[in-house]
């Protein structure tokens, strides 16, 4: 009896396995995970270089993991459970207090981070008459560590920011986003639901910005605030899939003095004459809304008076914080260049040249810069 009871569930197993290896050939793949808002894992190029390197067996088990058999309902299974359990933490996100997800931040790398700061460094030294600027913006769990849960480990990412600051101070002009975000830590500068800072989170960058090159910021009464959704689950919740959240509310800042701006996205040789894409309010990314999302290199001309004009060009090297940023800096600037090294394999130093740029601003949320090494492609 126990002998056939062994032998059933072996053929049960057996079974399983071989049924969702057959869904799994026989299922088409998705390109888009929409309940994950990213791009899953492509097909495995298999050459001896991807071999060699284990590229090939890394990427071929993300393709695995990813494309798995009815994936986005295991994922939504785990969080119930995870939460049934009163775990208050689901895929390295933290469900904190008055309604905030949180993503785990630990203890950056100091040896890829000093790479990082010496790549900022020389990338100044061989531009000594470019003006350069490098923004570095807290996310949410570097500003409300108390809303986090009881216990829940965190690395301060105020000593991080101060860190990079005395590297960084001598050679480029630093602004620390404490600075100007922690005075208005009781106002909703930060989405609840995603890693993004809210437009008014961006309109307190785009001050301290223009405070700090000498221009006049525009006040918000020079601005329409129009709630562009009521819907907002942005990446936080995306990666949780925690049950209960209340949605976010998204606005958008429209000039009471309107400035016509064309936006030209080099990637797929578009231009547009707004900076704000509708269509994203319908779908689970909701903040391409911003931008379009995001794209290796823009060019964003504006048509100002003569008196609006506080300086010509100006290149924004940066992370997706800069997205709600730049429509405020087109009531001051001509032309703003965009580049996003993520994605951007051209050489910045011709790219300079060639578009007469003498101003850069580098922005960055502190959690992507430390952990993300594409700045390292800076000097090449």
């Amino acid at each position: 009896m126990k002998q056939k009871a062994e032998r059933l569930l072996i053929f049960c197993f057996i079974s399983t396995m071989l049924f969702f290896a057959l869904l799994f050939f026989i299922l088409p793949h998705q390109r888009f995970s929409e309940l994950e808002n990213r791009y899953l894992q492509a097909v495995p190029r298999l050459t001896w270089d991807n071999v060699l390197s284990k590229k090939y067996a890394e990427e071929a088990e993300r393709f695995v993991t990813d494309h798995f058999p009815f994936r986005d309902k295991w994922v939504s299974i785990k969080s119930m459970v995870e939460q049934g359990r009163l775990q208050q933490e689901n895929n390295n996100i933290y469900k904190g207090k008055d309604g905030y997800l949180f993503d785990k931040f630990t203890k950056p790398d100091e040896v890829q981070v000093q790479q990082e700061v010496e790549a900022v460094k020389q990338f100044a030294l061989n531009h000594p008459t470019v003006n350069m600027t490098f923004m570095l913006a807290p996310t949410s769990i570097g500003v409300y560590p108390e809303r986090l849960p009881w216990l829940a480990p965190v690395y301060s990412q105020k000593k991080v920011n101060q860190w990079m600051e005395e590297q960084l101070h001598n050679d480029i002009t630093f602004i620390n986003g404490f600075d100007f975000l922690a005075p208005h830590a009781s106002e909703a500068i930060y989405y609840r639901t995603d890693h993004h800072w809210t437009s008014y989170g961006a309109y307190l960058a785009y001050v301290a910005y223009a405070q700090q090159k000498g221009w006049k910021p525009l006040a918000q009464s020079d601005f329409m605030i129009e709630t562009v959704s009521h819907s907002f689950l942005g990446s936080y919740h995306t990666r949780s899939q925690f049950a209960g959240v209340s949605p976010d509310q998204m606005q958008a800042y429209i000039p009471r003095k309107p400035v016509k701006t064309e936006m030209y996205i080099a990637d797929s040789n578009q231009t547009f004459t707004t900076m704000y894409d509708q269509s994203f309010l319908t779908k689970k990314d909701q903040y391409s809304y911003f931008l379009g999302g995001v794209h290796a290199l823009m060019k964003l001309t504006s048509k100002l008076d003569q008196q609006q004009i506080e300086q010509q060009k100006l290149l924004i090297i940066k992370d997706s914080y800069a997205h709600n940023v730049i429509p405020f800096l087109t009531n001051h600037l001509s032309e703003i260049h965009v580049i996003d090294l993520r994605y951007y394999n051209g050489n910045i130093t011709q790219y300079m040249a060639e578009n007469g740029i003498e101003d850069v601003l580098f922005l960055f949320n502190t959690k992507t810069l430390v952990e993300d090494t594409t700045i390292l492609k800076l000097n090449k």
